[in-house]
């Protein structure tokens, strides 16, 4: 299951607009309104961000939902294994949450792929 996705915006206001604009019909709305990063989504889950960024940072953000922290584990060392270049060693990331344990691998075109439990170990 896919946890979030990230779009790269080379100007945060008006891809703030758009989005809020264009996602509200279908339920959508900004639920994080940080400095460069505005997450939007629905019944308190956000699962669709948008970021400022270089305009030559092109590339997708995609992460994966795992039940246990295994599974990230699992999943980081598979990628490294199939061509995938380190992101992020699998951790805890308490500066989204206390139990936000993700791995983060660049696929080999350069997109950022993440796996993450969201659970207590």
């Amino acid at each position: 299951m896919i946890d979030h996705i990230v779009l790269n915006v080379k100007d945060l206001a008006p891809g703030k607009q758009f989005y809020k604009e264009a996602l509200s019909p279908i339920g959508y709305e900004i639920l994080w309104n940080l400095e460069k990063w505005i997450g939007f989504g629905q019944a308190g889950k956000t699962d669709f961000w948008i970021t400022q960024r270089d305009p030559i940072h092109t590339k997708v953000h995609v992460a994966f939902t795992c039940d246990e922290r295994v599974t990230v584990d699992q999943f980081y060392t598979a990628a490294l294994q199939a061509g995938g270049k380190d992101n992020g060693p699998p951790g805890i990331r308490e500066h989204y949450h206390p139990n936000y344990y993700a791995a983060f691998v660049f696929d080999p075109d350069g997109n950022n792929i993440e796996a993450v439990c969201h659970k207590e170990d």
